[in-house]
């Protein structure tokens, strides 16, 4: 099993806490896409980014300095949004970290498919930023199937707990049994519905959960009890797994 989880925004370098275990396995594309960024104006690039100016001038300056082999932080650690405020890594013990080391791939606009201990830098490109490089039309062409390849290699099956902004650079790759998705939502005036930040503490706590329990098998899933959410049978299949805050 190989579980998938979007990344942050927001950044972190930490390069005391715990040393990068290796480099990530597309750094020769996040080179390339770090050459196709570098080319474009900062005018370009705030539009590209869809941030303020200052923000823009941070990340341009960002660019400028950047080297993908030095000053590297673990992924796992890098990232700072609520799922990862969840999932809290920093406060793990070894063997909850080893079986995140096995299990957990994080996905990237920019490094494509990063293990939690690939050494990383703070970047800044969404997996739906419109950016055109080697004649691709925008990130998922030019990342195409080759994430969904590599997952297909360490594992046969594929937890989804990735946005769909970033599960679509994967899931559409892989045979519809090889993947299990997992919703977490809500009932309000009659309708299931899921809210960003409820679902980014839900994916993060569920990570945690099952680093905690070293869980193996979609069956075991299912266990997940955190947060106040509870498995839904009825509006589950084997496809997608659904999750319900509070109950019905």
């Amino acid at each position: 099993m190989r579980m998938i989880i979007s990344p942050a925004k927001k950044m972190n370098v930490d390069t005391d806490s715990l040393p990068p275990l290796g480099l990530p396995v597309f750094l020769p594309q996040a080179g390339r896409l770090l050459e196709a960024l570098r080319a474009m104006p900062p005018q370009e690039l705030q539009a590209l980014w869809k941030c303020s100016a200052p923000l823009a001038r941070q990340n341009v300056e960002r660019l400028q300095n950047m080297d993908l082999r030095r000053g590297l932080t673990p992924a796992i650690l890098s990232y700072e949004g609520i799922q990862y405020q969840y999932m809290a890594p920093g406060v793990m013990e070894s063997g909850q970290l080893d079986y995140l080391r096995e299990h957990l791939r994080i996905l990237s606009g920019f490094y494509g498919l990063l293990r939690p201990f690939d050494g990383v830098v703070p970047y800044r490109l969404e997996m739906q930023a419109k950016l055109s490089v080697d004649g691709a039309k925008d990130l998922y062409a030019f990342w195409g199937r080759q994430l969904a390849e590599e997952l297909e290699a360490e594992s046969d099956w594929v937890l989804n707990l990735a946005s769909k902004e970033y599960s679509r650079a994967v899931v559409p790759h892989l045979p519809v049994s090889a993947v299990l998705t997992c919703l977490f939502g809500q009932w309000e005036e009659g309708r299931l519905r899921e809210k960003g930040t409820l679902c980014k503490m839900a994916r993060g706590q569920m990570v945690r959960w099952l680093a905690e329990n070293r869980m193996e098998s979609r069956e075991g899933v299912r266990a997940f009890a955190c947060l106040d959410y509870r498995f839904d049978r009825e509006l589950s299949d084997e496809r997608q797994y659904v999750f319900i805050k509070g109950g019905r």
